[in-house]
């Protein structure tokens, strides 16, 4: 294959809207507040990037679970009244963005369920590898399944085991699943907060006047202005009852494995993830991306809002003036009228505008944070060149993005992925830029002295930490075949 049909090929895909990691999905907990839905509510909502698809909040007053879930944005689905109806010291709240399992309202968590032993609400983040065999294994001997989401499958191990007290019921069913989850569980009269073994997904504790608030990132504590205690360690489970607080650890050890994908996207820039800034890492990216990769420009441009902290170090590091030569607007909606088919590329234009009195005559370092697909830059390069731009300098804070996530991340197939099967010149080409060049290995481990110890990085490496069964559809992580409505990746 020429390098012409190469990019050619890539083409056939292009309009394909997949053309980012979207974020996964985010929990929020709070144990023994008067005003817990409300902190609920104000968790889920600083947590809103990990998930736009829909949101839950379970309650309890001590004497049942209220539950009120939603398809859309926060802000959207919950008002005073709502608010009000969900009474009680306790609540839960998960935002969710699908890796498996229909965008339906019944696959929205929290997941509630009233069984022998009462009433339980579970919301989690990750994804199971083995959810299809564990479903098969539990439908076959009689479980009947009112979701198409993995999370479901945990709530019946739960409910299936005859251990004397919940946290022994939660762990007995948590040591059949693999992959990755960080949740948490809500009863009548307890709250549990637990992280799988690797730690792949972030799960943070707080602690707000005497209640226990646990959360994805530490900024949905700032708002509610909790303090911040620690990480929950991977393979740690908290238990907080009538009792008080404690602490467990009833898994086998295994490998810590954190997705350093939360720092490259996924996570808020002013949460402190894994015991870092996630700003400053950003910024220390950009930095070591100038060292690795200079070129001679007038301006630093960030590919907004991912690509900003980036571009900032990378500003700082090389001397060159950073510049918003891209605007983009925050402001759409999940819905809107399509023009006709005679305004070109308007998909990119509803979300970026390029500023012409910065570019023109310019040569531009245009920084973003990773390349998944390609079919943004390949619209945004050629906008900002009408827009004066003289030279396109690409620059992305990441390796290259050669395989799919299988724990809990929306990513295309492998095959789908531009640098799975494309040269950086063909790349380069394809995108239209004057240059490009990634981040190295040592770049991206910079902000950890160069140690890829304790992160899981197989969407750059391929190399799994937890075994992928060999069935699992790749594409968006299907993990059992479409029900009627058809099964989308469901990411928490």
């Amino acid at each position: 294959m020429t390098e012409e049909d190469s990019v050619l090929a890539v083409e056939a895909v292009e309009e394909s809207p997949l053309d980012v990691f979207h974020e996964e999905c985010g929990v929020f907990g709070v144990y023994r507040h008067p005003e817990a839905a409300n902190l609920a509510y104000l968790g889920l909502y600083a947590q809103q990037h990990r998930g736009q698809e829909s949101a839950g909040i379970v309650s309890s007053n001590g004497k049942s679970l209220i539950s009120h879930r939603g398809m859309g944005l926060v802000a959207d689905i919950f008002n005073n009244s709502i608010i009000e109806r969900l009474e009680g010291t306790s609540a839960i709240g998960h935002n969710r963005y699908s890796t498996t399992g229909s965008t339906t309202i019944g696959n929205c968590q929290p997941l509630v369920v009233e069984y022998a032993r009462g009433g339980l609400a579970l919301a989690h983040n990750g994804n199971l590898v083995n959810f299809s065999e564990l479903r098969e294994r539990l439908e076959s001997t009689g479980s009947i399944f009112q979701s198409s989401s993995d999370s479901e499958v945990m709530i019946h191990l739960i409910a299936a085991s005859h251990a004397p007290t919940l946290p022994e019921r939660v762990a007995e069913a948590l040591a059949q699943v693999r992959g990755a989850y960080s949740l948490v569980v809500l009863t009548e009269d307890s709250m549990i907060a637990v992280r799988d073994p690797n730690g792949f997904r972030p799960l943070v504790l707080g602690n707000l006047n005497g209640a226990t608030i646990v959360a994805s990132e530490t900024c949905a504590l700032d708002l509610v202005r909790a303090e911040y205690v620690r990480e929950i360690n991977p393979g740690e489970m908290i238990v907080v009852d009538e009792s008080g607080m404690r602490s467990m650890s009833p898994f086998a050890h295994a490998p810590t494995k954190r997705c350093i994908f939360e720092y490259v996207y996924f996570s808020r820039p002013d949460s402190q993830v894994y015991s870092r800034n996630v700003y400053q890492v950003r910024k220390q990216h950009g930095r070591a991306l100038a060292r690795e990769a200079p070129a001679i420009a007038d301006i630093v441009v960030p590919v907004p809002d991912s690509g900003t902290p980036a571009a900032l170090g990378f500003a700082e590091e090389s001397g060159i003036p950073f510049e918003m030569g891209l605007v983009r607007s925050h402001y759409i909606g999940r819905t809107f009228i399509e023009p006709r088919a005679s305004i070109r590329h308007f998909g990119v234009k509803i979300k970026f505008n390029p500023v012409a009195e910065l570019l023109r005559g310019k040569r531009i370092v245009l920084i973003e944070d990773s390349l998944v697909r390609g079919t943004t830059l390949r619209k945004v390069i050629p906008m900002l060149r009408q827009a004066g731009a003289r030279e396109v300098h690409m620059r992305i804070a990441a390796p290259p993005t050669t395989n799919s996530c299988f724990y809990g991340i929306d990513t295309p197939t492998r095959e789908e992925l531009l640098a799975s099967s494309h040269s950086i010149e063909e790349i380069k080409r394809y995108i239209t830029a004057d240059s490009l060049a990634y981040l190295s290995w040592d770049g991206l481990y910079s902000f950890n002295g160069d140690s890829r110890e304790g992160f899981c990085d197989a969407c750059f490496t391929g190399n799994y930490p937890v075994e992928i069964p060999r069935d699992t559809t790749p594409a968006q992580l299907h993990l059992f075949l479409a029900n009627e409505d058809g099964l989308k990746a469901d990411r928490r």
